[in-house]
């Protein structure tokens, strides 16, 4: 009979070779194995929000490891460390997300305490229509977390965020270096965070700025001589937001300025978040002293949302605005459209105008005019039917067999690889690719999908066998 420690660290062999390396580093080397009764294995995970994460990420590999090690009756219990040091065995709490009818921001300006031992603190924030010791906290009502659709992609960064806004200053997620290429979120999220904490703490000083705003503000106050009241001003910031923070590279004296406040705020229990289009570790130009503090947090990336996600984002828009959309043109459009959000909803206003404007209906033809000016290259056009035919060749089986109602194995996982590769590669809807392989309707389709997809994260040889037919299909 194997010990605890050797069951674990077979589990992690395999684990280590289906996830990717960050993640493996992030998630599971952290972990530490404590007993092995019989069956069920303990293992102890730094913090409840760890195990949370563990359980929405990884239960599926997590449970199918432990199984190969000490058979199908295997189970996994959790012993979480908390924050008093003491140990839990039990299973911790549910996230409870804000409710989904929460759209309004308490965005009133605060008062705070002016006056210092050098005199009045200038304000860089003072806005017409406002008392000169009041600020504005710049956020934009409609960047909420109801507003903010939820997916594999940003999961990590949504949770770590509201848990952010729910105690802000108190967890370990101090700074919340947020990071990922453009229109993929960075500025929603990190303003979700600021409306959260002003609808659950309306006395707390809470201010969004852009790097670029904040550099030129330092520039002013150099030049009026003014940056002890520039320093003072944002000491004082409960919840300090600052975006684009890649935008400092190169800019010692402000770098050197946002050290200090930096330090000011953190030693004091304030919150920072910080957004950036690359992660710490590969950012240019900045000191490392200030890198080395971006890593005192957590670090959550935003990705490339799946189509899925980007299905229920367009839906999302369209029903805050009203409208009624084909869903086939709701999937075309998420399946044309796939670098970033920012995109994504420019394509689909862009056809909300052409059809209100031109009093055009809503079409397939409509919306791949409107998409064609989105998308600059252009790959070669695939059809459902030249899918199924490649995949019926890599496989050497008769394409009228994959349509066919047999139940045999090697066909069933033939044709749900057929259908994977048609809702991944072409524009036609679930309904049209159920229709042309094997009459099928739509949630056989989305059932292939997610069973392909579950097997390309945990089977390491079938994803490069995935990866082989999607080259041959491709070229």
């Amino acid at each position: 009979m194997n010990t605890y420690k050797e069951v674990w660290t077979n589990c992690l062999k395999i684990i280590k070779d289906n996830v990717p390396a960050v993640s493996y580093q992030t998630w599971f080397e952290p972990i530490v194995p404590v007993r092995l009764d019989s069956n069920v294995l303990t293992i102890q995970v730094p913090s409840p929000f760890f195990y949370e994460y563990l359980e929405e990420r990884y239960i599926d590999i997590l449970r199918k490891t432990l199984r190969k090690e000490l058979g199908p009756d295997a189970k996994l219990e959790y012993s979480i460390v908390m924050d008093n040091n003491k140990v839990s065995n039990s299973k911790p709490f549910t996230v409870r997300y804000p409710a989904q009818n929460k759209t309004e921001l308490k965005n009133k300006p605060v008062p705070f305490p002016i006056q210092s031992e050098g005199g009045s603190i200038k304000n860089p924030f003072i806005i017409p229509g406002l008392k000169k010791l009041e600020i504005d906290p710049q956020l934009n009502p409609d960047y909420t977390f109801a507003n903010f659709v939820e997916g594999d992609c940003n999961k990590l960064s949504r949770s770590a965020g509201y848990a952010v806004a729910q105690n802000p200053g108190k967890t370990a997620f101090n700074p919340l270096f947020i990071y990922g290429s453009s229109g993929l979120g960075k500025t929603h999220l990190a303003q979700s965070i600021g409306i959260e904490v002003k609808e659950r703490f309306p006395d707390k000083l809470v201010l969004y700025v852009n790097a670029n705003k904040f550099q030129n503000q330092y520039v002013a106050a150099v030049i009026k001589n003014e940056v002890n009241d520039f320093l003072h001003f944002y000491q004082m910031i409960d919840v300090l937001i600052i975006d684009d923070v890649q935008e400092f590279a190169g800019k010692e004296k402000t770098q050197d300025t946002f050290f200090h406040i930096f330090n000011h705020l953190h030693q004091s229990g304030k919150q920072l978040i910080l957004t950036s289009d690359k992660a710490p570790v590969e950012l240019q130009g900045l000191e490392q002293r200030l890198l080395t503090r971006f890593k005192w947090g957590l670090s959550a990336d935003l990705q490339q949302p799946d189509f899925e996600t980007r299905v229920a984002i367009l839906k999302r828009k369209i029903y805050n605005d009203g409208i009624v959309i084909p869903d086939e043109v709701i999937e075309y459009l998420a399946s044309s459209i796939t670098s970033n959000i920012r995109e994504l909803e420019g394509a689909l206003i862009s056809l909300l105008a052409q059809a209100t404007l031109i009093k055009r209906e809503i079409t397939m033809d409509l919306a791949a005019q409107v998409v064609e000016r989105f998308v600059k290259d252009h790959a070669k056009e695939l059809s459902v039917d030249y899918i199924t035919k490649s995949v019926c060749d890599y496989f050497n089986i008769p394409t009228d067999l994959l349509s066919s109602k047999t139940r045999k194995r090697e066909i069933v996982q033939a044709r749900q690889i057929a259908m994977y590769f048609c809702k991944n590669l072409t524009k036609s809807s679930l309904s049209t690719i159920g229709s042309t392989i094997g009459g099928k309707d739509h949630a056989t389709v989305l059932h292939a999908y997610r069973t392909i997809s579950n097997l390309i994260e945990t089977d390491k040889s079938f994803k490069l066998q995935m990866d082989e037919i999607e080259k041959r299909i491709k070229y």
